[in-house]
């Protein structure tokens, strides 16, 4: 009881003191909102930007504007998206290897006996590249590999650093507006570690009905989930984390939309403070 008292004074005290910050100095919080504020760790925050971050979010959150939140979260993965991925540059060697890379083997074996046959693979938030240069060496039959990513200066990172594997080419752009514009069927897409948790659950839709009417496709998403996301008490997405990033409930997401799963599967990450959860799903 003790305990929980004191996390109530400590979280009060909290937002007093942000929404005091807030209110001073207006001009930091429009540059905060500005600049992004997803990842606290990677953010190299002040203890006051700490306290102003924590009492916006609360306010989003209250008023359940997950429009203004899913900007926030944008604003960051343009603006610091290659610090983060510069930070993380073993976690590819560390984590998806070991523990994600499981799931292309059942993606090979969907295209086995695929009925048709794909050309192209697309990683939506493809970061550092690290993943899609590994899916290019290993699906020799690819052609064509393309990821996309919010930040400027990682896609120019990238196209320096892959120059020599031609199957690879890395554009800046909006993923659901690159889709809407670009995407074609008989193509692979891809998702790795935490991308589709920045969209709302709308967009969300939005992007993955219009990947699904694009023709024969194939989705395998890696995607993590609130570790107490409880998809039988609540099915629909809800925030969870410090960054405050939606937890989705991917197979009714995908399922509703009309998708096939072929397969699904969670575990806790690591360090136990999310479930990673992994899908693959055609149409």
């Amino acid at each position: 009881m003790k305990n929980e008292f004191r996390h109530i004074v400590i979280k009060l005290l909290t937002n007093t003191v942000g929404r005091l910050f807030v209110f001073i100095s207006p001009k930091k919080a429009r540059e905060l909102s500005a600049k992004g504020m997803t990842l606290v760790m990677n953010n190299n925050l002040s203890t006051t930007e700490r306290l102003m971050r924590s009492y916006m979010l609360q306010c989003i959150e209250k008023e359940k504007d997950f429009e203004h939140l899913s900007k926030f979260h944008k604003n960051y993965w343009v603006n610091q998206g290659s610090d983060f991925f510069q930070s993380t540059d073993t976690s590819f060697e560390n984590d998806f290897l070991p523990n994600c890379s499981f799931i292309f083997n059942h993606l090979e074996e969907q295209l086995k006996t695929a009925s048709e046959t794909f050309d192209t693979i697309v990683e939506i938030g493809t970061g550092n590249g690290k993943v899609l240069h590994y899916l290019s060496e290993r699906f020799s039959d690819i052609k064509f590999c393309i990821g996309i990513d919010l930040s400027a200066e990682q896609i120019a990172v990238n196209t320096e650093k892959y120059k020599t594997n031609n199957k690879l080419n890395f554009i800046e752009a909006d993923a659901l507006e690159w889709v809407k514009q670009k995407a074609q069927a008989q193509t692979i897409f891809v998702t790795c570690r935490g991308v589709l948790e920045y969209f709302t659950e709308e967009d969300l839709n939005v992007l993955l009905e219009k990947i699904y009417n694009l023709g024969q496709v194939i989705f395998v998403a890696i995607e993590p989930n609130g570790i107490n996301h409880d998809f039988n008490k609540n099915p629909e997405s809800e925030l969870y984390g410090q960054e405050r990033s939606f937890s989705h409930n991917y197979s009714k997401v995908f399922k509703e939309i009309g998708y096939s799963i072929w397969h699904y599967s969670s575990k806790p990450s690591v360090k136990n403070s999310f479930n990673q959860t992994f899908l693959g799903a055609k149409n």
